[in-house]
């Protein structure tokens, strides 16, 4: 859960990019997006194992 307070002098704009910033750090955008649709646990092993299999690979090799 993100909370941003309003400390005095600090104008909406700053509070606003302030927000933003702690969303995209706690990646709750991407979370959200993960969860959207129901992935099965088969296809949620088989999507890991792709993800770790692309990760190990080295792009100049």
């Amino acid at each position: 859960m993100v909370i941003v307070k309003k400390m005095p002098g600090e104008s909406d704009d700053s509070l606003i990019r302030k927000f933003t910033r702690k969303v995209i750090f706690e990646n709750i955008l991407k979370e959200a997006k993960r969860r959207q649709f129901y992935l099965k646990p088969s296809l949620a092993r088989k999507q890991k194992a792709e993800d770790a299999r692309r990760a190990k690979r080295t792009p100049f090799a």
